[in-house]
């Protein structure tokens, strides 16, 4: 299929028809999953949907909550990032479609509405993009310097899940280890994207770490229990069984909810992974710059590592609401990305891309319960996944801001950084009304705009006139 996923035309772009019809028919599936409240993609929106399916909320309220928690993630990351990149991102096409189908009345309205908002991502970003790029103050551009922030600290988020983890020790260790691999990398494969190899064998290392503790503590357990007598080897066992029992009786309904309901589920996967693989969709913030480039591998290297650190978080969520996420563990990204490279039909393409994603998805619905009981096993793996998804917001924190002061620069000088630094300042002490990793990117959008007011009435001038 080419590394360019869509056409460039005068500085603009646009997506070819058959990838925006692909684009329209995930938004359509992904409403009417959350039309039954079957998945949803926001984390925080998936324990509300328990409530909803028992009754004890309505659409309206439902629909409420999920937009009060989605807002800024769609119009201060998702919509700035699509249009730095000219690739579509989930806070931009998911996160409106499930608003939308949970507001829907009927199912085939929400597919309706679903598809409709795909068309207006598909065939709106082209033209938002092109007409931004022709203002006095182009802030589209500069906005595109996000990228190496990104790119580079996403890569950091090993060594920050290692240190809180497991001390500043082996934190340093992890730093000198990645920052070593960079170094080698630069050297003996300069085509790739050194930052994704120094963060995969971050991931590794974190991992070792990890179950090198576990391990230590199950010996440990097992000594202790050598130790106990019979009375109190019954009693542990017995402690054991009721605390599997609880953990059953908590998760097994939703888990057959879920099962269930995994055709739906094996549909919206194999959607999902088509559409990844038409390279005009990234399922993170690094992964969307990465795919502007073309660097579909690296692309793959790095949804797959992140997967690692939501897994928990997904997996007991789905278990705890009977919803589950609209990407699943999120390997049907990587999946989509590498099937996409590899065929130079798109019709096959997606065809061999539907029909795999749609397997991982059914693996992941029908493990889901084994996942939950294997984490309560290992009790370092799992905090792991939560120190990997911190690191993974810490990281991508700093870069934002760090890009969207360099685009503030870049756009409008001392003053620019002005108005940008203050905006995200004063967001800030109000309370963060606009969520911190968003606060950037609206930033600069706010300011390029009220740039191009300046200008209009001659109290600005360009930096680049």
């Amino acid at each position: 299929m080419g590394h360019l996923p869509m056409d460039v035309t005068a500085g603009g772009v646009s997506f070819l028809l058959w990838q925006s019809i692909v684009v329209m028919a995930v938004t359509a599936i992904g409403a009417m999953m959350a039309h039954s409240a079957l998945a949803v993609f926001n984390d925080g929106a998936r324990p509300f949907m328990l409530d909803f399916v028992r009754g004890k909320t309505n659409r309206a309220a439902t629909a409420t909550i999920v937009f009060g928690l989605s807002a800024g993630f769609i119009f201060g990351l998702g919509a700035p990032m699509a249009l730095a990149t000219g690739v579509l991102n989930p806070w931009l096409i998911f996160l409106p479609a499930e608003i939308l189908g949970l507001l829907a009345p009927w199912r085939w309205l929400a597919g309706v509405a679903g598809a409709a908002w795909g068309a207006v991502c598909a065939f709106g970003l082209g033209t938002v993009n092109s007409v931004a790029q022709q203002l006095p103050v182009d802030f589209i551009t500069a906005l595109q310097v996000l990228g190496d922030p990104i790119l580079w600290l996403f890569s950091m988020f090993p060594v920050l899940a290692v240190a809180r983890q497991f001390g500043r020790l082996r934190g340093f260790i992890t730093l000198l280890v990645e920052a070593g691999m960079i170094v080698l990398a630069t050297q003996l494969w300069p085509d790739m994207f050194a930052g994704s190899l120094a963060m995969a064998l971050g991931v590794v290392l974190l991992l070792v770490f990890a179950l090198t503790k576990d391990r230590t503590a199950k010996s440990e357990e097992k000594v202790a229990l050598a130790a106990m007598n019979a009375d109190q080897r019954t009693a542990a066992a017995e402690a054991e069984a009721t605390s599997a029992a609880a953990v059953n009786q908590l998760f097994g309904p939703n888990a057959l909810r879920l099962r269930k309901n995994i055709v739906w589920l094996a549909l919206l996967g194999g959607a999902v992974a088509a559409l990844s693989a038409t390279h005009i969709f990234g399922g993170g913030e690094a992964t969307s710059f990465l795919l502007a480039d073309g660097k579909v591998t690296e692309a793959a290297q790095v949804d797959f590592y992140r997967a690692f650190g939501f897994i928990p978080l997904i997996a007991t969520t789905a278990l705890a609401s009977g919803a589950y996420a609209m990407a699943g563990f999120t390997f049907v990204y990587p999946v989509g990305y590498l099937i996409g490279a590899g065929f130079d039909s798109p019709a096959l393409a997606l065809a061999v891309a539907f029909v795999a994603g749609a397997v991982v998805m059914a693996l992941e619905v029908l493990a889901l319960s084994w996942v939950g009981n294997w984490l309560q096993r290992w009790p370092s793996v799992r905090d792991s996944a939560d120190h990997i998804r911190s690191a993974i917001t810490e990281s991508l924190q700093v870069a934002i801001l760090v890009g969207s002061v360099m685009a503030a620069s870049q756009m409008g000088g001392g003053f620019g950084i002005f108005l940008v630094g203050g905006l995200y300042l004063v967001n800030e002490a109000l309370g963060r009304p606009v969520v911190r990793m968003a606060a950037g990117p609206a930033a600069v959008i706010v300011s390029g705009v009220l740039l191009n007011l300046l200008y209009l009435v001659g109290l600005f001038t360009p930096i680049a006139a």
